[in-house]
């Protein structure tokens, strides 16, 4: 009993740690598409000119995107028999955390005071919630076959853009191609 109770704070860490994704990922796809058939690949220019994010955090994407999909197999190709294309949304979040105690006279001292209700223990935090698409269209056909979706924090540390960036490509092209049953 005793070993088991010094077991659940190391028990319960791991679940919070494994149960704590960064980025969240799904994914959607044409199930009559044979995607063995896929075996090169080019960036669709019309599309990723139309993300909404700066050209250096494009080039991120595409850089690890393609580095995905080359570990995956695939060969960049003038004559692709899949174009990938990428759009982008985010969401600023503001966090307000109160700690209005008002205790005792001025905020101080023991008991509740009717007087006077403190300002203290506010905080203020922003974050930006970001959201990366990531479609794969039939070079052929001019359809969509494939699109993931990866959802998490972003960073504004400039060191730790690449790494962040590169967690979300890959992530979210884990899901392809799609196991076929």
């Amino acid at each position: 009993m005793k070993k088991s109770l010094y077991m659940l704070p190391v028990l319960l860490l791991l679940f919070v740690v494994s149960s704590c994704s960064s980025v969240k990922v799904a994914s959607d796809y044409d199930k009559e598409a044979s995607f063995n058939d896929y075996k090169t690949f080019a960036f669709y220019k019309t599309g990723i000119d139309k993300a909404e994010i700066s050209d250096l955090d494009k080039r991120r994407i595409l850089r690890a995107i393609e580095s995905e999909l080359i570990a995956k197999g695939m060969v960049k190709s003038e004559n692709p028999d899949l174009l990938v294309s990428i759009f982008t949304k985010s969401r600023e979040q503001i966090n307000v955390y109160n700690n209005n105690y008002g205790w005792g006279p001025y905020g101080y001292g023991w008991g509740w005071s009717p007087w006077y209700y403190g300002n203290y223990g506010t905080s203020v935090s922003r974050s930006t919630e970001g959201t990366l698409f990531v479609d794969l269209i039939d070079a052929n056909k001019k359809e969509l076959i494939w699109q993931g979706v990866g959802t998490g924090y972003l960073t504004q540390d400039m060191n730790k853009k690449d790494e962040r960036i590169s967690e979300f490509v890959n992530k979210i092209l884990a899901n392809y191609p799609p196991e076929m049953k």
